[in-house]
């Protein structure tokens, strides 16, 4: 892992542990809206691409009636990608998980289901693009939810466990 000294100024900012550990518990919160459970732990290296890449965010459905195939069908370039994507964020994706767990912000369940652990404080707005993340994080926190396994979210995306 890179030191924080050693980091351009907008890869620490975009890839800011506090930042993935929000999107982590945003997307863990959806999905136990959805299923009453916690986000399998695995999910988070699927959730942080998707939201955290601009271009990924925007082509996100905005409900989690699209399948996961079909959207994935209909955005071949940001599927063909995605590997690469997601590759690139295993570390800090790890690291936004540690810093979540220590900041109380998830936890983690026996079973490696991240749960949220934190509540956004009544009346606070966050900036428009932390907005725009989170929103998104939540729906695909839901939309993920809707596949049985995260097995088959893993071979629709193209990726490995």
């Amino acid at each position: 892992m890179t030191a924080w000294a050693d980091r351009s100024p907008i890869a620490a900012a975009m890839l800011n542990p506090a930042l993935i550990a929000a999107v982590l518990a945003t997307a863990a919160h959806g999905h136990a809206k959805e299923t009453g459970r916690g986000m399998p732990w695995t999910l988070s290296f699927v959730v942080a691409p998707m939201v955290l890449h601009q271009t990924t965010r925007q082509a996100l459905p905005t409900s989690t009636r699209t399948h996961l195939a079909a959207w994935a069908g209909n955005n071949p370039l940001l599927r063909a990608g995605f590997p690469a994507r997601a590759q690139a964020l295993v570390e800090p994706v790890k690291e936004g998980t540690r810093f979540g767990l220590a900041h109380r912000a998830l936890t983690l369940e026996a079973d490696g289901r991240l749960i949220c652990a934190y509540r956004r404080p009544r009346g606070y707005r966050p900036p428009d693009q932390l907005d725009q993340m989170l929103r998104k994080a939540g729906l695909v926190g839901r939309w993920l939810a809707k596949a049985e396994n995260p097995a088959t979210v893993f071979a629709v995306l193209g990726v490995t466990p």
